[in-house]
């Protein structure tokens, strides 16, 4: 079934694949998040995993700005990145949009045009997932068709404009989803997409190719379960 709600903008078509289950429950302590699968394992987020990946240049940085302001900066982030999340995901469901705060409606005002011409049809939105394989799970912005290609969709909000290099965690990360929804749904989805809003400027698009990632990925993931021991 089609949701159609009239508007004078894009009207996405969504085809919800069927996971078998519902949601995921999710517990989070200081250690990080874990999800728990209907069949009642415990995994750990892939967010938690990966945070490994930056924990470095993290520090530093808390170090350089001191623990104060970094607080202050984390949380308006953290803040902000939220809210952009849900206009995103109540325009892409055809809700409408105009509760929002202007710096909300702003951010996307700034990345619409990309989502009206490059997204096709809506396999789902805050995706719950998990992997066997992998050990971990997770929740996925967006799984849709991209320039035609079946891709996880990752959005991101910054306050200026990142290069590739400082972003491997995000592919990392969109390659975990892939492989969760392809072991869940039996669905390939070859590809990965962040989109990021730049503050005061124009958005970025990064596409990559989920089996550029997976050995960082796994790595990772082998890394953190080492930890763990």
């Amino acid at each position: 079934m089609h949701l159609v709600v009239k508007r004078k903008y894009m009207i996405f078509t969504h085809r919800k694949i069927d996971l078998g289950y519902e949601d995921l429950q999710a517990q989070t302590s200081k250690s990080g998040r874990t999800y728990e699968t209907p069949t009642g394992k415990a995994y750990p987020s892939i967010t938690t995993v990966l945070s490994i990946l930056s924990e470095d240049s993290i520090r530093a940085w808390r170090k350089r700005v001191g623990e104060e302001e970094a607080n202050k900066i984390s949380h308006r982030a953290s803040s902000r990145g939220t809210k952009v999340h849900s206009i995103i995901e109540d325009y892409l469901n055809n809700v409408q949009t105009n509760s929002y705060m202007p710096d909300i409606v702003a951010s996307l005002t700034n990345i619409k045009p990309i989502l009206d011409k490059r997204i096709e049809e809506i396999y789902g939105l805050e995706v719950p997932l998990y992997s066997d394989y992998l050990g971990v799970a997770g929740r996925c912005d967006c799984i849709a068709k991209f320039d035609g290609v079946p891709s996880i969709l990752d959005f991101k909000t910054s306050r200026k404009k990142k290069k590739r290099e400082w972003i491997h965690n995000y592919f990392a990360q969109g390659a975990a989803y892939a492989i969760m929804f392809e072991e869940r749904t039996g669905m390939p989805i070859p590809n990965v997409v962040i989109i990021m809003d730049v503050d005061n400027d124009d958005p970025i698009v990064f596409k990559e190719h989920r089996d550029e990632w997976t050995n960082l990925l796994t790595d990772t993931i082998k890394k953190y379960k080492m930890r763990q021991k």
